[in-house]
């Protein structure tokens, strides 16, 4: 499950960024049990990712970046996720900032955050969440605005040299969105972020005290409609949840796996030598592959229609956009029960020594759990089965 190999979709003669991770996931994964224990920053780690060139995946070619295809970027996090959901979500939301700017932004914005991105490696923080309107962007008279207040779920600002922000704009009620230097005067990036899982994504809240954001710093005022190709942006992210959960199922099979094979003896009343021969340890790792290889499946589907739409640029149409809505919907869905599912089974399958606290193999559960509260999973359902029943296709939303 671990091998590399070349996505779905992709020429074998594109380079595959998998194929060149292997001592980076070997060093993640050595340390991933104790690091969730501790929770807190992963900054060595976060050095070991933008050494090995992936905080530019997501930047066009045009700029110096990588110029990667979204299956191949989904694909390098599902890799890490195997190993270290944490981390793949930091890789994840730096590619979704990278998209931000380059769907949001000028010209002249591109350029200079975009290259500014491949010179100085910088890693992106996000402070984006529209449904969160504590943080008020005031206008001033030159075309800037004034930031006041919080925003929370601040995934990977700790650590980062840049963010993209949405501030609340009290005249016309609607969000607004900007680049600014994370050590910004007035802005505080705060150390709160303390759940039962995902523990290493510095997803705290950051609080704003009069911060000045200039005018050209300013990338989308929500007053003018987004293009479908723009709006793209909203399933960039829900793919990168997708393809941690399947990473996250991919994993805990293959803990559970290398657990059993090691150390798992065969159940007193089973009848055979090694408990690889029970039959119904056999049948439940046949579930629980099942389950990995069916999300796998259409998480990269869905990456591939993702890259298909991308690729159309400006001529994208609206219900090309929302095929691929679907796409991601019927995707997530999948992905979201094999990563519960699966890391739930571990424990089964491996018994009760397997819950021994040092060797963290609850963190897939605890991982899955956290970020399949993302958003609920009942409302994708409805919208796979008003698909299904009646042909009616998604709407653009914040989540679709």
């Amino acid at each position: 499950m671990n091998d590399p190999r070349t996505p779905a979709g992709l020429a074998a003669s594109e380079p595959n960024p998998v194929e060149e991770l292997g001592g980076l996931l070997d060093a993640l994964q050595a340390t991933a049990a104790q690091r969730d224990r501790e929770g807190g920053h992963a900054a060595r780690e976060k050095q070991w990712i933008a050494d090995a060139g992936l905080l530019t995946l997501a930047v066009p070619k045009e700029f110096g970046g990588a110029g990667a295809r979204w299956v191949q970027i989904y694909e390098t996090i599902r890799a890490i996720a195997r190993v270290d959901s944490a981390l793949a979500h930091l890789l994840g939301f730096q590619c979704l900032q990278v998209v931000s700017v380059n769907v949001w932004g000028n010209d002249a914005q591109r350029a200079q955050y975009l290259k500014g991105t491949v010179e100085s490696n910088w890693w992106w923080g996000n402070a984006v969440n529209p449904l969160d309107t504590r943080l008020v962007a005031t206008a001033t008279s030159d075309g800037g605005y004034r930031l006041d207040g919080r925003k929370g779920f601040c995934s990977g600002t700790r650590g980062s040299q840049m963010m993209t922000v949405s501030g609340h704009d009290p005249a016309t009620g609607k969000p607004v969105f900007a680049v600014v230097p994370t050590a910004r005067a007035g802005i505080t990036v705060e150390e709160d972020w303390n759940p039962i899982g995902q523990r290493q994504t510095d997803s705290g809240s950051v609080s704003f005290d009069n911060v000045r954001v200039e005018p050209e710093e300013v990338l989308h005022r929500s007053e003018f409609p987004p293009t479908p190709h723009a709006t793209l942006r909203t399933l960039v992210s829900q793919l990168v949840l997708t393809h941690l959960f399947v990473g996250i199922a991919e994993g805990a099979l293959e803990e559970a796996r290398r657990y059993v094979t090691q150390h798992v003896r065969p159940w007193i009343s089973s009848g055979v030598d090694a408990a690889t021969d029970d039959p119904y340890l056999v049948q439940r790792f046949g579930e629980m592959r099942l389950k990995t290889v069916s999300a796998e499946a259409l998480a990269t589907r869905a990456a591939q229609a993702l890259d298909e739409a991308w690729q159309k640029g400006a001529a994208l149409s609206a219900e090309e956009r929302a095929q691929v809505a679907l796409a991601t919907s019927e995707a997530k869905i999948l992905a979201h029960r094999a990563a519960l599912d699966v890391s739930e089974n571990l424990f089964d399958a491996c018994g009760a020594r397997a819950t021994h606290a040092p060797l963290a193999l609850d963190r897939f559960w605890r991982n899955a759990r956290v970020h399949t509260l993302h958003d609920p999973l009942d409302y994708r359902v409805r919208d796979v089965g008003r698909y299904a029943l009646n042909g009616t296709l998604p709407d653009v939303s914040l989540y679709t």
